[in-house]
């Protein structure tokens, strides 16, 4: 098996009304996120956020926007094991998908223990992951430039 590829997509799945999804991972305990994923080998961004928004929610991919924004960050201890030897940081692609109001989800329940939809600026609140936030406060509530 081979390592798994540092690098990954984030999806934030939002509505017109400001609300966020975000999914609870089964381990660790209280890590609260959107939609997330690594590439597989020789896939495209686009092709994993596609992926992964079905795996982990049952949702389609229609109107999926690439922010064309990524992030670095170093891998988390606790999916370090997962890579190889050398890789240290990860390289996040960010895409967004509004929908018109917070529709039921389907999670994968070897992931994920439940999903809330969120006013936007608790949603940020709740994310465990700085760019996760950093995303929702800027790209759903507009608060351009500010740090999370």
């Amino acid at each position: 098996m081979f390592p798994k590829r540092p690098e990954s997509v984030l999806i934030v799945v939002y509505t017109q009304g400001g609300d966020v999804l975000l999914l609870r991972r089964r381990e660790p305990p209280d890590f609260w996120q959107s939609v997330t994923g690594s590439l597989e080998w020789g896939e495209a961004p686009l092709q994993a956020a596609r992926r992964e928004l079905f795996e982990e929610t049952g949702l389609g991919a229609d109107g999926l926007v690439d922010c064309h924004l990524q992030y670095r960050f170093p891998i988390h201890t606790a999916w370090r094991h997962r890579y190889g030897p050398d890789a240290h940081e990860n390289l996040e692609h960010v895409f967004l998908l509004r929908l018109p109001e917070p529709v039921p989800v389907r999670i994968e329940p070897r992931e994920h223990t439940e999903y809330r939809w969120l006013p936007a600026a608790q949603a940020a609140e709740w994310c465990f992951s700085w760019s996760n936030a950093r995303v929702i406060r800027e790209q759903v509530l507009g608060e351009g430039g500010r740090d999370a």
